[in-house]
């Protein structure tokens, strides 16, 4: 006898359940992304007063009064979907943009994180930034694939005289 989920033979849902899980996950997977997609444009307006430059100097007519390191770091996991997409990707060639947007979000976090650092500290601005990348894992047993990324970013942290 067939039950509302089956038809002849073949049941529908043992078929559909993964493919709703995997929408399901897309698609909260996407809003948390956009969410801080928005987050982020938010702070970075914030904290545009506290100006950062790739310079070892400051701005001309800066006189510092203080100066010192600032720092901000995130880690960032590679999600499933990402994962999939870039698989498929390696098999065919080219760019990888789902990793891209992540790598992307990932720096600016750890960028707006080094401005709040500096905030904190006292300072008005930071000179000589830079940014570093850490691969921290492997994501299987066979050594293939990251698991996750830090991504830190640096510099000097000037006081202005005002």
């Amino acid at each position: 006898m067939d039950g509302p989920e089956t038809f002849g033979s073949f049941n529908w849902l043992r078929l559909l359940l993964p493919f709703g899980l995997l929408a399901m996950g897309f698609f909260i997977g996407k809003a948390i992304e956009n969410a801080h997609l928005r987050s982020l444009h938010r702070r970075e307006i914030h904290w545009r007063r506290i100006p950062v430059s790739t310079l070892d100097a400051p701005p001309e007519g800066w006189r510092v009064t203080r100066a010192g390191l600032v720092d901000g770091s995130v880690v960032v996991s590679i999600d499933h979907w990402k994962r999939l997409l870039a698989g498929l990707r390696a098999i065919f060639g080219g760019r990888i943009r789902a990793y891209e947007s992540l790598l992307e979000r990932a720096r600016r976090e750890a960028l707006l994180r080094m401005q709040e650092n500096a905030h904190q500290r006292g300072f008005h601005g930071v000179v000589g930034t830079r940014l570093e990348t850490a691969r921290l894992a492997t994501a299987s047993r066979d050594g293939n694939g990251t698991a996750g990324v830090e991504i830190l970013a640096f510099g000097t942290g000037v006081e202005r005289a005002r």
